[in-house]
């Protein structure tokens, strides 16, 4: 019995220890459910949008208005983990959450020390901290031990870690190493350097006092202990721990980056719920392009804003993007994307129209159109500087963006055609509610966007086919055909010879610059002034103007936005081979062609080539010049009729006594070219006087213009004491249609039939004044005016 006392009182022993075991492990578990862990949700970060080397273009705080980035071990720099493990928590792989040799420890110490030496926390236990702040008392600490040991039940010692990188106080309103990292050393955890990594090691231990940006010499010092703890322990060379208190702790202001602002804005609203929003912008090239737009436009009126966007052509993917001059400025409204805001487009539709036009058979590069004043039912319009310069190749129409041949093409493309093509092409056109497409549309009676602008000009470098701006790789690649690979290449060509402004041809050597396709546009009343331009590399757009839609006057896009364009894209990277010309299409090939008929030479005979071009042509189509619209005195064209060889009159069908009759044959110009065509063309297209015993045939009208208030080749004087010129009163007789006035080739007037107008000619020297009638007759006058 003896024997047995100790067995039964060693396994009552055992089994009250297990009934405490059970009823402590109970405990535990009613505790973990009645105080569960404050763990973050999954989506309490800052929203951070990066451009596309990870490089954060601009932060959004979280709720609180903390600064925090996402972070995890992958992300950081591995000489970070090296010093923060080390210095911090060298046994967290081992521990369950408290070390209870780092307790005794830190206590010994403070005991003895009467201060506190060293910590006795964990890494779990400052994320325990971080989770559930505590008080500074027992109670308190206890607290701290007891959510260790619920951190580590709960969560691997990876996401323990993690928790740590992504919430460890580092001053003010920044948690994590990320954002730290960013805020006081300007560049990622990723690539830090021995001495950054030790730096921030350390400064969650007291971020108020230690803050690098307030406290450098502290933060120094601090720094330096850890690097001493590093090299003590053989963790990193005793060389690199040298070279590394070498590097000074840099004073730097807390500063959020704020890059592509607008951009990122644009993307958070559309992606609410990411943490982390990768771009494709290029950090570099961006902060060098907003700099140059805010120093570019820094003189412009007051509330002028302006908006660039770069685009590489091989992956759509945007590579600037500028919404705004700058961005919070209220008196410039640089609070409002302009990328992506509705605009007049301007002349900038051209080059997409010129291009349809070549597709459908209606015109070749050289195809003749007449710049003079017309009226396309009931609207009349006129070029930008006023002036015309009557007949003209489709390619100098195109390359001098002239108003009047982009009318008549429209007209015979269609409107609404021509509207629903470039919808399908990606440029969603506005119109006002209740309105159709109309003539007007060319001109920039419609309303655009910058970024579909740039996407669809990217097609007169991609063979025809246009794309949808990508801003973040996820975006999908959405392209569509808008002309055919031998219009957009025609095209490309046109605006490619246009030489920048001031730089005529010899004049600089322009061979190592890229060869730029661009096209301006300036709006109705000085609203908007646009430069689009493409390489064989990127496509560049830029727009400038006052976002509330009022007037900028004097700013048009040849001033104001075109050598912006340039410099951009002189600055974007380069390479071998941007500046060669590109082999043409197997559909295009050159033809010599003869105006006025537009033929080709080699069908047109020697008598009616007046002017001989070589052209490009797309599929082998030559087609002629167009039909005259709405002329009464004759149809441009061939004209065919009979001629008396011995007298060389003209004869008619029913004429009697002409035996020796050939077949002969004229060109004809349009009758609105008529005042623009040489002396030696009016000849060569001039009818031979009808014989006469026979009867009218039609073809020759009496209608003669005449101008009546001015002789040619009178001198005007200004009269005596008058703030004026000589002050005429003018009209045109001879016909009851339209007559349009120029004076030096600019429009200056429209009168009806035989109404008068008045002028002043203030400007001395010599000038030729125009009567051109809708009917085609056309008369003027030559004077000089003297002071």
């Amino acid at each position: 019995m003896k024997h047995l006392a100790p067995r039964l009182r060693a396994a009552f022993t055992l089994r009250n220890l297990r009934w405490v075991a059970a009823a402590l492990l109970t405990l535990l578990l009613v505790l973990d459910l009645a105080f569960p862990l404050p763990l973050p949700k999954s989506r309490d970060t800052s929203t951070l949008v990066v451009a596309r080397d990870g490089t954060p273009l601009r932060a959004f705080a979280d709720a609180e208005g903390v600064w925090r980035y996402p972070a995890d071990a992958k992300s950081v720099s591995p000489l970070y983990l090296q010093a923060l493990l080390t210095y911090e928590d060298r046994w967290f792989w081992r521990h369950p959450g408290i070390n209870p040799w780092a307790l005794l420890r830190a206590g010994k110490q403070m005991v003895m020390e009467r201060r506190i030496v060293s910590g006795g926390s964990t890494l779990t236990m400052q994320v325990a901290r971080i989770l559930d702040p505590h008080t500074r008392t027992p109670w308190g600490k206890l607290k701290q031990l007891l959510r260790a040991l619920q951190l580590e039940v709960h969560l691997s010692k990876a996401q323990i870690l993690d928790l740590y990188l992504e919430r460890a106080p580092y001053g003010g309103t920044i948690e994590g190493v990320e954002a730290a990292s960013w805020a006081y050393l300007g560049k990622s955890a990723a690539h830090l350097s021995q001495a950054e990594a030790a730096l921030l090691a350390v400064l969650p231990q007291s971020p108020s006092r230690l803050r690098p940006d307030r406290h450098p010499e502290a933060a120094q010092r601090a720094r330096d202990k850890v690097l001493a703890r590093m090299a003590e322990l053989g963790v990193w060379s005793a060389d690199d721990v040298a070279d590394a208190r070498v590097e000074p702790v840099v004073a730097r202001s807390l500063q959020q980056p704020l890059h592509a602002a607008l951009l990122a804005q644009r993307l958070r609203s559309a992606l609410p719920r990411a943490a982390h929003v990768q771009t494709t912008i290029d950090n570099g090239l961006q902060r060098t392009l907003e700099e140059r737009v805010a120093a570019y436009f820094s003189q412009l009126p007051e509330r002028t804003s302006a908006a660039l966007l770069v685009m590489d052509n091989s992956t759509l993917e945007a590579r600037a993007y500028v919404g705004s001059v700058a961005f919070g400025d209220k008196a410039r409204l640089g609070h409002v994307d302009m990328v992506q805001a509705w605009r007049s487009p301007g002349s900038t539709l051209k080059p997409f129209l010129y291009g349809m036009a070549l597709d459908d058979g209606l015109i070749h590069s050289e195809s003749l159109i007449v710049d003079a004043p017309q009226s396309f039912g009931g609207y009349r319009p006129g070029n930008f500087d006023a002036a015309f310069n009557g007949p003209v190749g489709a390619a100098t129409a195109l390359r001098l963006s002239l108003n009047v041949p982009s009318v008549d093409l429209l007209e015979r493309v269609g409107p609404a055609r021509f509207a629903a093509r470039l919808g399908n092409a990606g440029i969603n056109l506005r119109f006002p509610r209740g309105t159709q497409p109309s003539l007007a549309l060319i001109l920039g009676g419609t309303g655009a966007r910058l970024e579909d602008l740039v996407g669809a000009f990217a097609a007169f470098n991609r063979d025809g086919i246009a794309g949808r701006v990508r801003y973040t790789p996820q975006d999908p690649r959405v392209e569509r055909r808008v002309v055919s690979p031998g219009a957009a290449w025609i095209v490309r060509e046109i605006l490619e010879s246009n030489p920048r402004p001031g730089y005529g041809v010899g004049t600089f050597d322009t061979g190592s610059r890229p060869r730029v396709a661009w096209k301006t546009g300036t709006s109705y009343g000085y609203r908007d002034a646009w430069a689009i331009g493409g390489t064989r590399a990127y496509t560049v757009g830029v727009w400038v103007g006052r976002p509330d839609g009022t007037p900028l006057p004097g700013q048009y896009g040849a001033v104001t936005a075109l050598p912006l364009m340039f410099e951009v894209i002189d600055s974007l990277p380069r390479q071998a081979g941007d500046n060669a010309v590109r082999a043409r299409p197997d559909s295009v090939s050159e033809v010599d062609i003869c105006w006025p008929l537009g033929i080709a030479a080699e069908q047109t005979p020697a008598s009616m080539c007046q002017r001989r071009f070589p052209a490009w042509v797309l599929d082998g189509v030559v087609p002629p010049s167009f039909p005259e619209r709405d002329a009464r005195l004759w149809q441009s064209g061939r004209m065919r009729f009979q001629m008396d060889t011995r007298t060389g009159q003209r004869v008619s069908v029913g004429c009697e006594g002409h035996p020796q009759v050939e077949d002969r044959e004229i060109a004809r110009w349009p009758a609105l070219a008529s005042p623009w065509v040489t002396v030696a063309q009016r000849q060569a297209q001039a009818l031979p006087p009808l014989a006469a015993d026979c009867a009218d045939d039609g073809r020759q009208s009496d209608a003669v213009l005449h101008i009546e208030g001015l002789n040619d080749l009178a001198t005007l004087a200004r009269p005596p004491g008058a703030e004026h010129g000589p002050r005429l009163q003018l009209r045109a007789l001879g016909s009851e249609a339209t007559i349009e006035w120029l004076l030096d080739g600019r429009w200056i007037a429209r009168t009806q039939g035989a109404r008068t107008f008045t002028r002043d000619f203030n400007d001395a020297g010599e000038h030729t004044l125009t009567a051109l009638a809708s009917d085609g007759a056309w008369t003027r006058v030559r004077f000089r005016v003297v002071n």
